[in-house]
C-alpha cells in the first residue's frame, strides 16, 4: 500500500522541486546558454521562411511591374537564401540537440552517482523497510524520466516562448487587423488548456496508482512462482491479475479519452481561426488592401503558433512524471542515516579481538525489546556460539557488533573501545561474516573472492582457495577462476557457495569472524570439506557462531544460550548439559529428532 501511495504524492507542478532540479543543471549553465542561443537562432530561421516566401510571391512572382528576367533572378536569389538558411539551421539544430542531450545525460549521470552513494551510506534498517524493486526504480526509471524533462520539456519551453513571441511580433508588424483575427481565439485555447490540465492530472494519477498495483502484483508473484505452481493456484492468480489489469486498462482509456477530446478540440479551434483568417484576409486581397504573400505568411505563422499547443499534452505528461519522480528521489536523498560516524573518531588500526557486551538493550522499532540487558565477554582467539529459538536475539547480536544498528542502552566494546566512537568502515574491516545464505555477485570466481580489493592479488586468491578447500571444485569449472558466476551464484551448489564465502573471508583476513552455521542441507562429503575449512578459518581469530545444529558447536570455548532476548545460560557444552536447563532441553530435542529420522530411514 505504501508503494502505491507514493506514486500519487507529487503535485502536477511544484516550484520547490523544480528549483532543486535546476541546481543539478547549474554546473552546465554555459552549455545550456549555448543551447538556448542555438534554439533562438533556429526559431529565427523558422520565422524567416514564411517571410522569404512572402517576399518571393509579392515582389517577384505576383508583381506585374517587373520583367520576367527580374522575377526569375529575384526568385533564384530568395530560393538560394532559403536553402542557405535551412542548411545553417539544420547544422545549428544538430549541435543544439547534441549539446542538450549531452548536458541531460551528464546531469542524470551525476544524479545516479549521488543516489547510489547515498544508498550505500544508509543504515540497514532503511533496507528492511524498503523493497529492492522500489530502490532500483529510483536509480533507473525515475532518473530517466528526469532526463526527458531536462532534454525535452525545458528545451521546448524556450523554443515555444521564442516561437510564440516571434510570431506575434511578425504578425503585428505585417498587419494589425489580421494579427487580431489570428489571436482572437486565444481565450478558447487557454480555456481548453485549463480544462485539459485538470482532467489530465486526475487521469494521470489514477494511471500511476493502477500501474503501481500491477508492478507490485507481478513482482510478488513472479518471485513466488514456485509456490503458485506448487499449490496449483494459477487460475485464481490469473483472475486476480485480470481484475488489476482491467483496472489499469480502464484508467489508460480514460486518459486517452481526455486526450482524444483535447487534440481534436484544438484542431477545431485552429481550423476556425484559419477560416476567419482566410475570410477576412481574402476579402482584403480582393479589395487590394493587402497582398497575397502577406496572407500566405499569416497562414504559415498560424500553423507554427498552434504546434506548441498540439504538443502540450505530451509535455504535460512528461512534466507530471518528472515531478513525481523528482519528489520520490528527493525523499530518498533526504533520508538520513540512522547510524552515523562520530565527529571525532578513534582510530582502530590494529585489533586483538576482545569483544564485550555491557548491559545492552536493543529494539528495532523502539517499542519491543529484542535484547534485554545482555552482557558477555569474548577473549581474543576464543570461539563463542549463540544458541536459542527463533527470535531469541542471536542475529541481532551480530548486527549490533557490526553496527548495522545502534543500541538504545549499554555499551559494545572491541578491545575496550566503544564501537560508536570509531568509523563504521574502520570497524567492519576487522570483521568477516560468512552467512548461511551466501550472496554472490554477477561476475567471475576471482571477483567474488576479491570484491574489487586491488590489494588482493591473484596469488592471494589461489592461496586462500586452496586453504579452505575451494580450489578442488574451482579447477573443475570450465574456465577455472575466470568462470562466470550468475546472480546470487545460482549455478553453484550451496556447499560451493559456502567454500567461496570462506575464501572471501580469509582473503580479507579479519581478526573477528562471524559464522552463521553453514552445514545445513549439505551432502556429507561437502560438509567434511566445510568443517575442515572452518577449523582453518577460525584458527587465531575471535569467532562468533550462530548455531542451528548443536552437534557442530560442542568444541566451542563458550556457548551462550538466549531466550526471548535475555541470556539464560553460559558455559561449555558439557557444563550446560550437566545443568539440565534450556541448552539440555534444546540438545535432547534435536537428538531425539535425529534418532527418529534414523529409525524411519
Amino acid at each position: 500500500m505504501e508503494y502505491q501511495q507514493e506514486e500519487i504524492m507529487a503535485k502536477p507542478f511544484d516550484w520547490k522541486i523544480m528549483k532543486r532540479l535546476l541546481t543539478y543543471a547549474k554546473p552546465y549553465w554555459f552549455y545550456i546558454l549555448i543551447g538556448v542561443i542555438a534554439i533562438l537562432l533556429v526559431t529565427v530561421s523558422n520565422l524567416l521562411r514564411p517571410y522569404l516566401v512572402q517576399q518571393a510571391i509579392d515582389n517577384y512572382i505576383n508583381n506585374p511591374h517587373i520583367s520576367k528576367e527580374q522575377a526569375i533572378q529575384g526568385v533564384i536569389r530568395i530560393g538560394s537564401l532559403y536553402i542557405v538558411i535551412i542548411t545553417v539551421a539544420f547544422l545549428i539544430n544538430y549541435g543544439q540537440v547534441y549539446l542538450i542531450q549531452y548536458t541531460g545525460q551528464k546531469i542524470i549521470f551525476n544524479l545516479r552517482q549521488q543516489i547510489f552513494e547515498h544508498l550505500q551510506k544508509l543504515s540497514l534498517s532503511f533496507f528492511d523497510r524498503n523493497p529492492v524493486g522500489r530502490l532500483v526504480t529510483r536509480v533507473t526509471n525515475d532518473t530517466d524520466t528526469l532526463n526527458e524533462m531536462y532534454t525535452s520539456v525545458i528545451t521546448n519551453l524556450f523554443n515555444d516562448v521564442f516561437i510564440i513571441a516571434g510570431i506575434v511580433i511578425a504578425m503585428v508588424s505585417y498587419n494589425l487587423k489580421l494579427a487580431f483575427i489570428a489571436l482572437s481565439t486565444t481565450p478558447l485555447i487557454l480555456t481548453g488548456m485549463y480544462i485539459y490540465r485538470k482532467l489530465a492530472s486526475q487521469a494521470y494519477r489514477l494511471v500511476r496508482v493502477r500501474l503501481a498495483r500491477i508492478n507490485a502484483f507481478l513482482s510478488e508473484h513472479i518471485s513466488g512462482m514456485k509456490i503458485v505452481q506448487l499449490f496449483v493456484t494459477e487460475n485464481k492468480k490469473m483472475e486476480e491479475f485480470k481484475k488489476i489489469n482491467k483496472e489499469y486498462y480502464d484508467a489508460n482509456m480514460r486518459q486517452l479519452t481526455i486526450f482524444a477530446i483535447f487534440r481534436p478540440s484544438m484542431d477545431v479551434i485552429y481550423s476556425l481561426t484559419l477560416a476567419l483568417l482566410i475570410w477576412y484576409g481574402g476579402r482584403d486581397i480582393i479589395a487590394g488592401k493587402i497582398e497575397f504573400g502577406v496572407l500566405y505568411a499569416f497562414v504559415n505563422y498560424l500553423q507554427q503558433l498552434f504546434q506548441p499547443i498540439f504538443d502540450i499534452s505530451e509535455k504535460y505528461d512528461i512534466l507530471q512524471s518528472a515531478m513525481a519522480s523528482a519528489e520520490r528521489i528527493f525523499i530518498l536523498l533526504d533520508t538520513k542515516e540512522e547510524v552515523k560516524d562520530p565527529e571525532d573518531p578513534i582510530p582502530l588500526e590494529e585489533v586483538k579481538g576482545k569483544i564485550e557486551f555491557k548491559n545492552v538493550w536493543f529494539s528495532y522499532n523502539g517499542k519491543e525489546w529484542v535484547l534485554k540487558d545482555v552482557s558477555f565477554e569474548v577473549n581474543p582467539g576464543e570461539t563463542v556460539a549463540f544458541v536459542g529459538a527463533t527470535g531469541a536475539g542471536k542475529t541481532s547480536i551480530i548486527n549490533l557488533l557490526c553496527r548495522f544498528y545502534d543500541i538504545q542502552k549499554g555499551e559494545i566494546l572491541i578491545d575496550g573501545i566503544d564501537i560508536r566512537k570509531v568509523r563504521q568502515q574502520d570497524l567492519r574491516k576487522h570483521i568477516g561474516i560468512v552467512l548461511q545464505d551466501v550472496f554472490l555477485f554477477t561476475g567471475d570466481i576471482k571477483s567474488n573472492i576479491r570484491l574489487n580489493n586491488k590489494n588482493i592479488t591473484d596469488n592471494d586468491i589461489y592461496r586462500v582457495a586452496k586453504y579452505v578447500n575451494a580450489h578442488q571444485f574451482i579447477k573443475k569449472l570450465p574456465e577455472g577462476y575466470n568462470s562466470k558466476v550468475t546472480e546470487r551464484g545460482s549455478t553453484l551448489s550451496a556447499g560451493q557457495r559456502q567454500l567461496l564465502a570462506f575464501a572471501r573471508a580469509l582473503a580479507f583476513n579479519p581478526k573477528i569472524l562471524v559464522l552463521d552455521e553453514a552445514t545445513a542441507n549439505i551432502d556429507t562429503e561437502t560438509e567434511r570439506l566445510i568443517q575442515d575449512a572452518l577449523e582453518k578459518l577460525t584458527k587465531g581469530r575471535t569467532t562468533l557462531v550462530i548455531a542451528h545444529r548443536l552437534s557442530t558447536i560442542q568444541h566451542a570455548d563458550k556457548i551462550i544460550v538466549l531466550h526471548k532476548g535475555r541470556i539464560r545460560e553460559i558455559g561449555t557444552h558439557q557444563e550446560l548439559l550437566q545443568k539440565k536447563g534450556l541448552y539440555y532441553n534444546l540438545y535432547m530435542l534435536q537428538y531425539k529428532d535425529q534418532l527418529s529420522e534414523s529409525k524411519i530411514s
